[in-house]
């Protein structure tokens, strides 16, 4: 997935629960076929069931 979004290692573990780190993840689990939604509406709609599922 050319999408996807790289992640470093850290050695503190507040680094660990910033924001951009915990997003990273949930963005890297999408299913391709949602991060490459041919239009903004299809992908919020994609997005809005898989973060559904996550809650």
């Amino acid at each position: 997935n050319r999408y996807k979004l790289k992640r470093g290692k850290f050695h503190l573990h507040r680094r660990k629960i910033i924001f951009t780190v915990r997003v990273t993840e949930r963005w890297n689990r999408l299913p391709r076929e949602d991060v490459e939604s041919p239009s903004l509406e299809i992908f919020q709609t994609h997005l809005d069931a898989a973060l559904c599922n996550l809650v």
